[in-house]
Parts: structure tokens; C-alpha cells; sequence
């Protein structure tokens, strides 16, 4: 009985994942390789002649090469975001899990909070305009780094328990000030979960659409979820350049969470159950 169980969850899991993944990838190949009267019609089947080289040569090509800009803004935005979120983010989770007194249960419950409540953008935009951050680079990374903040403290906190009080201990007594313990000892055995933080993050801010339309608006400043705009308008759309771009757009996050799934599953796990 077990093993006819154990099976049906078998098929509905695949059959899932091909209706909620693999059909909506295949319609993207597909429509790509379409010329435009084609493309609009909106289905699976394959192309009667395919026009692969052509539409991604058209969408490079777009507004004066525009897809290339987006590619180095979003790459820009999110090495430089991970690595300040992964550096405040673990300080962070070693200090709450280490400090034990009256501030450690508000300390946490703000991070928690940072969860739940959602961002505020109008608040938010005129704060950014006030001290000069507003449509610059710097002020979308600090953005990124705050949402992704209390997802990834939690993360470096569960996995933080693990580490014996006893390392602290040996460090200090061998002569190590904090900062040295805390990037020479501590940091490089947070690496499972740093594999996590990086990889989920990473493709949280590559893929990020509406931070960058509010927060970094104009031509110069895109990034490639705002390269869509570029085929759709009003009163036209074309399709087929629209999801040859959105295939461009996709491979690279699609590529990296592939390699580093194993490490993303073995990071969240040990993080929550050693916790």
C-alpha cells in the first residue's frame, strides 16, 4: 500500500512539474523561433520555419543594443548586492545568536517583521530622493540587500547554532580580536548555507522586476526584465521578439539555480534542522 502511495505521489509530482514548468518553458522556445505573424497566434506548435538566429539577432540588436546595457546593470546590481548582503547578513545572525539578553527577542521579532510587512514604495522613494540615492545604482543595491536581508539572517542564524560557543573561545584566547574571528574562522564554516543565500538571492535580484521600474527608472539605468517593454506597446506587440527576449533573459538564472540546486536544498536543510 506504501509503495502504490509512494508511486501516485511520484506521477502527480511529475505531472505537475511538466504542466507548471516544462509546457510554460516549451512555449517560450517555440514562440521565439516564430516569425511574427506566427508567434501571435499564441500556441505549441512547432515552427514551420524556424527564425531562432534572426529574432535573437533583432533583439540584441534592439534600441542601440539596449539588452547588452540591461545584462551589465543587472550583473552590477546583483555581485554587489550579494556580497554586501551576505557580509551584513551573516554579522548579523553571529551577533543575534550568540547575544542572549532583553534586546535579543525585539532584535528578533524586527527581523521576522522584515519578512512579513510589505515595502512601502512611496514612502520609500521619497526617503531614497531625500539623501540622494534616488535613480542611482547605489540606492537600488541597498534597496535589494534590505528585502533580501531577514530571509538570509534567519538562514545564518539556524545554521549559526551548530558552531560551538568553543570556537569563539580557542579564537579569543589564541589573540583574535572579533572582526578577525568573525571573517578567518566563522564565515568560511557558514559555507553550505552561504551557497544558499547566494544562488536563491542571486536569482531574486537578476529576475527583480519592479524595484528597478520604481527605484531606477530611465533608458541608461534598465535592466533585462525591463528590456519586455521593448516589443510591446499599446497597440502592438511582437511576440515573437517579446519571448525570444524573455529566453535570453531566463537561461542565465535558469542555468545557475540547475548547477547549485543540490547545494540550495543541502544549505535550507541543514540550516533548519540543526537550528
Amino acid at each position: 500500500m506504501r509503495k502504490i502511495r509512494k508511486l501516485g505521489f511520484e506521477i502527480v509530482a511529475v505531472l505537475f512539474s511538466i504542466v507548471a514548468l516544462w509546457i510554460p518553458f516549451y512555449f517560450i522556445i517555440v514562440n521565439s523561433g516564430k516569425d511574427a505573424k506566427e508567434a501571435s497566434l499564441l500556441n505549441l506548435t512547432w515552427p514551420s520555419t524556424t527564425y531562432f538566429w534572426e529574432n535573437m539577432k533583432a533583439v540584441i540588436e534592439a534600441r542601440d543594443y539596449m539588452l547588452i546595457r540591461a545584462f551589465f546593470n543587472s550583473t552590477v546590481l546583483t555581485l554587489v548586492s550579494i556580497v554586501i548582503l551576505i557580509v551584513l547578513s551573516a554579522m548579523a545572525a553571529y551577533v543575534l545568536q550568540r547575544r542572549k539578553d532583553r534586546m535579543t527577542p525585539f532584535m528578533n521579532f524586527l527581523i521576522l517583521a522584515g519578512l512579513i510587512i510589505p515595502p512601502a514604495i512611496v514612502p520609500t522613494i521619497w526617503v531614497m530622493d531625500g539623501i540622494g540615492l534616488f535613480k542611482t545604482m547605489l540606492g537600488l543595491i541597498l534597496i535589494e540587500v534590505a528585502l533580501s536581508f531577514p530571509f538570509a539572517v534567519l538562514l545564518y542564524k539556524g545554521f549559526m547554532s551548530t558552531i560551538p560557543r568553543e570556537v569563539d573561545e580557542a579564537a579569543v584566547i589564541d589573540g583574535s580580536n572579533g572582526m578577525r574571528l568573525f571573517f578567518s574562522i566563522i564565515l568560511p564554516l557558514l559555507q553550505p548555507v552561504t551557497a544558499t543565500v547566494v544562488v536563491v538571492s542571486a536569482v531574486n535580484i537578476f529576475n527583480d522586476f519592479t524595484n528597478p521600474l520604481y527605484f531606477l527608472p530611465g533608458s541608461k539605468n534598465v535592466t533585462v526584465q525591463l528590456t519586455l517593454y521593448n516589443f510591446q506597446s499599446q497597440f502592438n506587440t511582437q511576440y515573437n521578439l517579446l519571448f525570444m527576449n524573455i529566453l535570453l533573459i531566463t537561461i542565465p538564472p535558469l542555468v545557475l539555480f540547475l548547477l547549485f540546486n543540490k547545494r540550495i536544498v543541502a544549505g535550507m536543510t541543514a540550516g533548519s534542522v540543526k537550528g
